[in-house]
């Protein structure tokens, strides 16, 4: 079945075959059609959609929902991500399965709602106080906005965390064929969430080893759940000493950092003696696909890589292709901020930054003369 839609259509359809059955979100440019999409369907599927007075409120209900058993989403774009941080960091806290969607825009603040960007990419790795890991996922086009919103609830579940789904006006908005019978039958199997028995004495933030992720009771279940923002025990009681507070924190830390592999997600095409590899992510990968080909039908040898988890960051996949490879083209539209990362795993003099961010796309000729490769 063939349709023609947009991102945001997508993400709506991906949320729903996911099992989305709570949504809360504010109207804000370019992500309204995602509350609208939500409004729509899901009271249709006995679920629950709402219309908040604000951002804050919107992830507020979120969270509140997530802990109560739904599997909760919301919708937003820059300046919203603002309003949500301190109820993220809540979320990371409590250890609270949560579907957040970033549709960017130019910034920043209000900057230009109605033109696409990257703007946000560190920003939702650090998007509130303490450092704790964030996953964050970039979506290429419409179809991977529908199975990159499954593999979003997925990573939530597993290991009961907020995840961002790092969309962005020209991905959300653009509409294009999508076979959505291909689309459903290459999408991840959808994780069932993983209940403590109701015979247990229940620990909300209980785990035999720090890289564990313990099961979670819903709130009005059949267990008494705390659950505090502060730094806590197992038990999620207070507490003050230095040795558990450590603890809790490298449980927090090591249960996304010991499973890398589980969550890196990159599309590598590397093409054997090549000496020059283009790394990108999001929209400005069909720009660089396009750059690609056009060099191989060219007869040059050029490789490519399309990041589609952004962080935690693949190192190990990337440190390989990069020491595989004399020259980096890093093609981003914003100031250049992936390429922070990249830095971190080369030699400065082998990169070279192809960023932008000026509500444009960048074109495949950009990455080719600012690359170097034409």
């Amino acid at each position: 079945m063939r349709e023609f839609i947009d991102g945001n259509e997508a993400v709506v359809l991906g949320a729903l075959d996911a099992g989305c059955d709570f949504f809360a979100g504010y109207p804000i440019t370019p992500a309204s059609s995602i509350l609208v999409g939500m409004l729509r369907e899901l009271p249709l599927r006995r679920g629950v959609a709402v219309q908040a007075e604000d951002e804050i409120a919107s992830i507020g209900m979120c969270i509140g929902a997530a802990m109560t058993g739904r599997k909760a989403m919301t919708a937003t774009s820059g300046p919203g991500i603002s309003l949500y941080s301190e109820n993220i960091g809540l979320a990371l806290m409590g250890e609270t399965p949560l579907v957040i969607v970033n549709v960017q825009r130019q910034g920043p603040a209000t900057g230009s709602a109605t033109k696409g960007a990257d703007g946000d990419i560190q920003f939702m790795r650090w998007v509130t106080s303490g450092g704790l890991p964030m996953i964050v996922l970039s979506p290429e086009n419409a179809a991977e906005c529908y199975t990159l919103t499954i593999r979003a609830f997925n990573l939530a579940e597993r290991f009961r965390i907020p995840v961002f789904l790092a969309s962005q006006k020209e991905v959300g908005l653009t509409r294009e064929l999508v076979d959505l019978d291909v689309v459903r039958r290459s999408a991840p199997a959808v994780v069932p969430r993983t209940v403590a028995p109701v015979d247990c004495v229940y620990e909300p933030h209980a785990c035999a080893l720090l890289e564990e992720v313990g099961p979670m009771s819903p709130i009005g279940g059949p267990h008494l759940v705390r659950y505090t923002t502060s730094t806590h025990d197992q038990r999620a009681y207070l507490a003050k000493d230095p040795v558990l507070i450590e603890e809790m924190l490298d449980h927090y830390r090591r249960k996304i950092t010991d499973h890398l592999e589980e969550i890196s997600h990159l599309d590598v095409d590397e093409q054997e003696g090549a000496d020059t590899v283009i790394i990108t992510y999001g929209v400005t990968a069909r720009a660089a696909r396009d750059a690609v080909a056009s060099q191989r039908a060219a007869g040059r040898k050029v490789s490519l890589v399309v990041l589609k988890t952004l962080f935690p960051v693949p190192e190990a996949e990337l440190a390989a292709v990069l020491a595989r490879h004399e020259r980096v083209v890093v093609a981003e539209m914003n100031l250049g901020q992936y390429v922070q990362e990249l830095r971190r795993l080369t030699e400065e003099s082998k990169i070279v930054s192809v960023a932008k961010m000026n509500t444009e796309l960048i074109s495949p000729t950009e990455i080719l003369v600012r690359g170097g490769l034409s």
